[in-house]
């Protein structure tokens, strides 16, 4: 299925570019049912949040993913989730 091409097509959490089945559950289980819920998130409250059932962080590529899928929500344009490897390496302070 097509990916949106902007904000307002996005109907399903994986219409968002970089959101798969895998990552819409993660969003949902978080409590981010719908992209309009995306578009409110702080991608990095719902990262932190996010942890196994040790309590041990998912991948930094997940924040990348869901700061991805936030700005796009937000009126960006789609992007790889890479593009935003940058900016969360800034905003965590670290090279991971």
């Amino acid at each position: 299925m097509a990916k949106a091409t902007c904000a307002a097509e996005a109907k399903r959490l994986t219409d968002i570019p970089n959101i798969g089945k895998a990552a819409a559950a993660d969003l949902i289980a978080l409590g981010f049912p719908t992209p309009a819920d995306v578009k409110g998130m702080d991608p990095l409250q719902a990262y932190d949040r996010l942890r196994d059932a040790q309590g041990r962080l998912h991948d930094p590529c997940v924040l990348d993913t869901f700061m991805a899928a936030h700005d796009f929500m937000n009126g960006g344009p789609a992007q790889p989730w890479w593009n935003f490897t940058e900016q969360r390496k800034r905003l965590l302070g670290s090279t991971t």
